[in-house]
Formats: structure tokens, sequence, C-alpha cells
């Protein structure tokens, strides 16, 4: 039972008492606050002031301010001194360049300046009385002193106000006893005689019974009325005798009338619960019917024999655009005009009864489309012919479908890759190695070759000048460049077919895209064609982002790889009057955190995207890209990081690449 309606149920005296005590329990506590507020207040405003300008006055005196600033040593033997002082909190010594010198400190610790020009700052954030006075010196400029007054009051004060509590608290409870006897006496008493009469004629039914008046107040006067109501009670319980009498003979019979009309009531009512019973079973099944067919995850539509909507659930609605009122009675091709391609199938299928299917349909816009797969079902029965359509979501489903293809091949790939690396890097090694060694024996330095060309009657010399002639160096620099080039080939072919056994750490997000963007700023302006600094960067990172299990070093390969890719973009377009812009986006998808790199540059076709992953695919020229950038990055998110990565792309708008990363460490799934 809650506390106000067993307050509102405790008898009257009790409720003045109740009353009393709160009152007396305010007033109590009023006082207390009062009194230990203005203590608090004369303690702080004006005892702790006056006690820090008096103690500042005598530690700046000449003697003790000199001998202070002289040495730390000196200056914490001042403090110390300083240390049974109640009412100080903390105190700080600066020599004359203002740097700290020595500092006490009482209780917690607190967060002094280091320096005296930060003093004024840390005033505005420090609730606490402080003072900072000068430190003479003879010569030079002086030093300060920070003094801190304590806001904790003396234990007395906690002892007096205790003591005046209690005394207040005993003189209440007396006063209260002295009242609630008189309560009791001049108020309880009569109203107990009253409730106890009260209570007699109820038991009794005795209405002669008469209440003694008592005082002339509000209770003798409820003494009278009580006894003017017995007065008409009697006088209307006589009346009422003699009605009962002539009431109890029309009574007798409208009995009869009344079994007779029952019974008929009776029939009547059992055929109006079977029907009222058998009408709520048809409505529930119908609402049930309905929640399931709502509930469906896919779009069902039944229609009658000429192709009229009669039934049409929730996910047909957000799917068209129409709601189910408007689609009621309507031409499936008005109501769902997608669907009007459709008609010959449909009509086939109420002729013929034969299940039609469309394996898959794309509806929506180019940048938003989304896959359908389509099922029309016959329907009969004693209403008439139809047929039922089923219309299944399948994006979802490709999606998957073509990210376990692009897995597929990147795993096969993977392994050729790593087979031709080890086969290319010995051949690849000797031809280095023989370039190298060509250079040194045709360098006239050595003293071997010289004493060789001396045997052999010729003239190094000679021979350099020839080589020169022939450019038979500029030959030797193209084959050590392809060899070089030859070598970065195989490193990445290697890397992408290599497992990565890192240990994964939790990486910052937004931080490491920063450091991306820094590293790609500073380095493609000096190795491409293009500067990337005059690109516009526009990041979106959502706040309070989780950190995610990765490997710092491959994410930002993958992110440098990527934004690399959307510069070159942006800079093969023929239209220069957009500016170039890459759009940076971190955002919590549960369970994943999701990286886009979005740029407006030429884009790319269909055919085009789809092999974007495939090592050695690229659409750059001859020399300029090994097509293994995109792939290893693939690799890195999906095989290192259990992750996933995928873009989407309009010819002539721009690109997206989208990398998926889990929440949690894939090995700690798995128990590894």
């Amino acid at each position: 039972m809650p506390l106000r309606q067993r307050l509102e149920n405790l008898p009257v005296g009790r409720k003045v008492l109740v009353a009393l005590l709160a009152l007396l329990a305010t007033v109590l506590l009023v006082a207390n606050l009062a009194f230990i507020s203005a203590a608090y207040w004369i303690s702080q405003e004006s005892v702790a002031p006056q006690a820090l300008h008096t103690l500042s006055r005598l530690i700046a005196s000449p003697a003790l301010s000199t001998d202070a600033l002289s040495s730390p040593q000196a200056a914490k033997a001042l403090l110390k001194r300083l240390d049974d002082y109640a009412p100080l909190r903390a105190a700080m010594i600066y020599d004359a360049n203002g740097q700290s010198l020595a500092q006490l400190q009482r209780g917690a610790k607190l967060g002094l300046p280091m320096r005296v020009e930060e003093v004024e700052s840390w005033r505005h954030q420090e609730f606490r009385i402080n003072q900072l006075v000068e430190l003479p010196q003879p010569e030079g400029p002086p030093g300060h002193l920070l003094l801190v007054a304590s806001s904790e009051l003396p234990g007395v004060f906690y002892t007096g106000t205790l003591t005046a509590s209690g005394v207040i608290l005993a003189l209440s409870v007396l006063f209260g006893l002295i009242v609630s006897r008189q309560v009791r006496r001049l108020i309880i008493r009569p109203i107990r005689r009253l409730e106890e009469l009260s209570r007699q004629v109820t038991r009794e039914e005795n209405y002669a019974l008469r209440a003694r008046r008592g005082n002339a107040d509000e209770i003798g006067n409820l003494a009278d009325a009580f006894n003017t109501m017995l007065i008409r009670i009697e006088a209307r319980e006589q009346q009422l005798k003699r009605a009962r009498d002539d009431a109890q003979q029309a009574f007798d019979q409208a009995q009869h009338l009344a079994e007779e009309t029952r019974h008929s009531n009776r029939k009547l009512e059992l055929e109006v619960q079977v029907r009222s019973k058998i009408e709520k079973k048809l409505t529930g099944f119908q609402k049930y019917l309905n929640s399931i067919i709502d509930s469906m995850p896919s779009a069902l539509i039944a229609l009658d024999e000429q192709l009229y909507v009669t039934q049409w659930n929730q996910e047909a609605s957000s799917l068209s655009g129409t709601r189910l009122d408007e689609a009621l009675n309507q031409p499936i091709f008005l109501a769902f005009e997608p669907l009007k391609p459709f008609l010959p199938q449909l009509k086939r299928t109420v002729e013929q009864h034969k299940v039609e299917k469309i394996e898959r349909v794309t509806w929506g816009q180019p940048e938003h489309q989304r896959h359908f797969a389509l099922t029309f079902y016959p329907l009969t029965g004693s209403s008439g012919r139809g047929v039922v359509i089923r219309i299944d979501d399948i994006t979802q489903r490709l999606n998957l479908e073509d990210m376990m293809v692009q897995s597929e091949k990147m795993l096969s790939v993977g392994g050729l890759a790593a087979g031709m690396a080890h086969e290319i890097n010995n051949p690849l090694g000797a031809i280095l190695h023989n370039v190298q060694n060509i250079r040194r024996r045709l360098s006239p330095e050595l003293e071997k070759n010289r004493e060789e060309a001396e045997k052999a009657g010729i003239c190094l010399t000679a021979i350099d000048r020839y080589l020169n002639a022939r450019e038979i160096p500029r030959l030797l620099d193209g084959i050590q460049q392809a060899g070089n080039r030859a070598a970065k080939i195989v490193t990445h072919m290697l890397s992408f077919s290599r497992r990565s056994d890192r240990q994964l750490a939790p990486c910052h997000l937004p931080a490491l895209v920063d450091q991306a963007v820094e590293i790609a700023s500073n380095d493609f302006d000096l190795t491409d064609s293009f500067d990337f600094k005059s690109l516009r960067i526009q990041r979106e990172f959502e706040a309070d982002l989780p950190a995610v299990p990765a490997t710092a070093n491959e994410l930002e390969q993958v992110l440098l790889n990527l934004l690399k890719n959307a510069a070159q973009a942006i800079h093969q377009r023929g239209d220069n009057d957009q500016p170039g812009q890459i759009t940076l986006r971190v955002r919590l998808v549960a369970p994943w955190v999701e990286i886009q790199v979005e740029d407006n540059g030429i884009g790319m076709p269909e055919r085009v995207r789809k092999r974007i992953f495939e090592p050695f695919f690229t659409t750059k020229e001859v020399g300029q890209g090994t097509g293994l950038g995109l792939s290893v990055s693939y690799f890195i998110i999906t095989n290192n990081h259990k992750g996933q990565m995928e873009a989407h792309s309009t010819p002539g708008q721009g690109t997206c690449f989208t990398v998926r990363l889990p929440l949690s460490s894939p090995h700690s799934e798995t128990g590894l």
C-alpha cells in the first residue's frame, strides 16, 4: 500500500500527531542547515582569507623569503614548518624565474600550477580560497608564494552542531508528548465515543439511542447532527416497514412473470452466445491469417481471374509504394506497375494452372538497384480461379554468391601466385646478379680488370668508350630496371599468397584513416603526375567508435591503395569544372565497423567492376600498374581480418569502396 494511502487511512488523532512531528522535524532540519551554512560561510569568507593574509605577511618578510628562495631544500623546510597549520590545504613556492621550487599538499593531491604564469588561469577553475604573495629579495626579481585554504570545517563545529541538534530534538519530543496528551483528551476520546455509538446503532439497529453532546465545539455539533439523523432514520424506518409489506405482495406477483420471462431469455442468450463465438472465431482466424501473410518477408499478392487485386500484404505495400486500401480491387498493372511486363505469364498461370517462375528481375535506380525472384502460383477454389504472386528479394543472396566466387578465385590464384613467384625468383636473381657482375668486370677502377686487360693486350679505356658509343650501359640499365620491376611483381605475388599470422591489436580507425591520408598527400604528388593535395578530403566519422582488432600496417596499405586509385580516377576525368573530392566515412554497422572511400572520378563499367579484385587485372597502360594492388587489399581484408570488401561504381559519377571489419577478433571467436 502506498505511503500516502496509509497516511490517509490513519485515525484523526494520529494524523494530527504525524503532522506535528513532521513540522518539528522540518524546523529542526532547517535550523541545523542554516547554522551549518552560516558557520561555513563565515569560515570560508572571513576566517580562511584572514588566516591566509596573516600567514602570507609573516612568510613575505625579507629574511624568510630570501632564505626560502635560496634553494629547494630551504623552500621545503619553510613549507614543512607550515604543515601543522590546520586552515592550510596546500602551498607552492616559485623562484624568481616563475618555476616551481617546492610544494606542500595535505590530503588528496591538488593539481597546482607549475609556473607562476599559470596561476591566474588555474584560479578560474579552483573553488578554494587562495592567495598569491610576492617574496621579495634584496637583489633581482621577487619570488612568489601560493597559499590554498582548506575547505573543511573543524571537528568542534560538527560536535557543537550535533549537541545543539540533540537538545532541540529532546525539547521537541517533550513538547510533542504534552500536545499529544491534550489532543487525545479533547479530540480523540469524544470522536471514539461517537464512533462506538454509531457501531452500536448499526449492530443493534436501535435508532432510539442518543449521543452525549459534550463540549460546544465541532465534535459537539457533530453529536447533535448524529442525534438528528437518528431521529429521522427512526421515522423513515417505520415508513419503510409499511411500504415493505405492500411491496412484498407486488413482488410475489412479479416473480411468477419474471420466471417465465427468464426461461425465454435463457434460450435467446444461448443462441446469441453461439453466434458470437462463431463470429469471434472467424474474425480471429482471419486476423491470424492476415498477420501471417503480413509477417512474411516476401511480397504476397492475390489476384482474381481478371487479375484484380484481392489480397495485399505489408511487404507488397513497401515494395510498390501502394497502400492496401488503394490496391484492393485494382488491376495489378496499376497497383504494381513493374509487374506489367509479366501479364502474359500471369494469364497463362490462371488458364493452364501452371506455376511460372522468373529467376531474376532488377528494379530501382542504377545506384540503388535490387534484384528479385518472381513466382506465380495458380489459385483454385469455390470462390473461383486466380493467381498468387510471390516476390522474393534476392539482392543479398546474389551479393553473397559474388563474394563466394571472388573468395574462391582469390584462394586458387593465391596458390598459383606462390608457385609462380618461387619459380621466377631463381632465374630473376641470376639475371640481376649477372648484370651487376658485368658492370663490375667492365669497370676500369678494379685492379683485377686492369691486370686481365694487360694480359690480353687490350685497353679498358678504349673498351669503355666503345661500350658508351654503342649505348651498352643504357641497355644494362634497361635489363636491371626490368629485373627490378619483375622482382617487385614477385614480391607482390608472395605477399598475396602468404597467410598472415600477425597478432591483431585494437586499432582506432579514424586515426588510422587520417594517417593514411597524410602519407598519401606526402607521397603521391612526388611519384605520380597529379597533386593529391589539390583534392578536397571530406571526413564523415561517427563519434565514440569502438576499437577494432586489426593489423595497423596492413590496413594502412589497403587505405593507401584505395586513396591512390581514387586520386587517379579523379585525375583521369575530362571535365575539370567540378573539383576533385574524396569522401571518407567510418561508421558502426553492427556487427561491423565500416570504412568507405568514395570519389567523384570517372567511375567504371560493370564488366570492369566485377574483375577489379582479380590478380594482374588492370586497366592501366603497360608499365604503370601490376594489377595486384586491389587483389592484395582484398586478400588482407577477407583472409587476414575475416572482413568484407566490395565496390560500387557508376560510370561518369564515381566509385565507392566499402571495407567492413568485425568488431570481435576472429581468433577469439574460434577459441584459438
